[in-house]
């Protein structure tokens, strides 16, 4: 399965398990089963979201939004959860207009989920950690 480094955005192919005890990046030996999301840039996003086979779950959110600095440590604390399942990812809408633009992001916090590169789902709101788990086990294989 092919899986982007978190540090250096390398794409790395690694056998598809359960559970990981060690998985590191090949080229710059950083964890693969670092947690903290990932900020995504116009020249970053489809990079990140084209070479990974894992979904890639995205919080569209701005530093003035109230809502999105409330559900932002929830957001983290999710991620924690999947490693390797899941590639938590954030796009701030005002330094990356085009990217709010582009998938039509009329309110925030929107978080949505990416599959062999498409939007699978998408949800608008604050969301709390217990129901950020809940949305995101329904699209883990």
């Amino acid at each position: 399965m092919r899986v982007v480094c978190t540090n250096c955005l390398s794409v790395n192919n690694i056998p598809k398990r359960d559970s990981y005890k060690k998985a590191n990046c090949g080229k710059c030996h950083h964890s693969l089963l670092v947690t903290t999301p990932l900020e995504l840039s116009n020249a970053t996003f489809d990079e990140v979201v084209v070479n990974s086979d894992i979904p890639v779950f995205i919080d569209f959110w701005a530093p003035w939004c109230g809502p999105c600095k409330m559900m932002g440590p929830n957001f983290e604390k999710s991620a924690k959860n999947f490693p390797l399942k899941v590639l938590f990812a954030k796009v701030n809408t005002q330094a990356q207009e085009q990217l709010g633009a582009r998938f039509g992001i009329r309110s925030i916090p929107t978080l949505i989920i990416f599959k062999d590169s498409k939007e699978i789902h998408r949800v608008s709101g604050a969301l709390d950690a217990v129901t950020l788990n809940k949305l995101v086990s329904q699209f883990i294989n």
